[in-house]
């Protein structure tokens, strides 16, 4: 979908939110903001991509290019906050929790510069992970059996940086599915950004370590809420790796993910 396009709400709309497009994320795996524009506007809320909205900084953060970071920082909350002045957002979600940690972190980035500490505040403020977003609606009865045994992966980003732990798992098992904690789930899977590319041997005994703990549970596919952790566990496992957000669009009427 391109930027600028406005995803109208099926029925009476109950809410208007902006989705980060990402960058990786929209090369590596499109289908997964198609998932959540259509469990949005499944539910009644329309879905605007903000034009002129740029990658989120967090690359360029995690490598310590701070000027570069901040300066993408200032772009998104100049073409967010217009977009919420001019139609209106209740939230600004976001479906890759390494984006979503950041933009969280904007206030504080921020904080001491002056035309932007208070703008930064109030973007940060609107951002939300799909799922906390998606835990305050009702959702459409669950078209599942839970037949389907999920192994959930906690992405660091979401777990330690942004404190959602329970919401995903309980998100998954009300829609229908066999939600299985994955053993050392604290840890890391490797991904973690660049940290892949720049330390690989590391990065891979991470991800093998991560892949053998996924496999105790015997699952029919692995859920989580980061393209990096995903590409990388993938990496590991013939298991489907697919988002939490595709699993819920699967319950509530969409396709059936992890086919293709």
């Amino acid at each position: 979908p391109a930027a600028g396009t406005v995803f109208a709400a099926t029925g009476r709309r109950r809410g208007r939110v902006a989705l980060l497009q990402g960058c990786a994320q929209q090369v590596l795996a499109p289908r997964i903001n198609q998932a959540a524009i259509n469990v949005l506007t499944r539910h009644g809320v329309e879905v605007v991509l903000v034009r002129d909205e740029q990658c989120c900084g967090a690359l360029t953060h995690h490598m310590g290019q701070d000027g570069d970071a901040l300066a993408r920082a200032r772009a998104n909350i100049t073409v967010w906050q217009r977009e919420a002045d001019q139609n209106g957002l209740d939230a600004i979600l976001v479906t890759t929790s390494g984006c979503g940690t950041v933009v969280k972190d904007y206030g504080y980035l921020l904080r001491e510069d002056k035309a932007f500490a208070e703008p930064a505040q109030r973007i940060s403020a609107l951002a939300k992970d799909i799922t906390e977003y998606l835990g305050t609606l009702e959702l459409a009865p669950s078209t599942q059996k839970g037949d389907v045994t999920v192994a959930y992966h906690s992405a660091c980003s979401l777990q330690h940086g942004q404190k959602i732990t329970q919401l995903p798992k309980e998100l998954l098992s009300k829609n229908g599915f066999v939600v299985k904690d994955v053993p050392e789930s604290h840890l890391c899977c490797g991904s973690a950004g660049t940290y892949n590319i720049l330390q690989p041997d590391i990065a891979s005994r991470l991800r093998d370590r991560k892949v053998a703990n996924i496999a105790l549970v015997k699952p029919d596919m692995i859920a989580a809420g980061n393209i990096g952790c995903m590409v990388q566990i993938a990496g590991g496992t013939s298991v489907p790796v697919v988002h939490t957000i595709e699993l819920l669009d699967w319950a509530t009427g969409g396709p059936r993910p992890g086919l293709n």
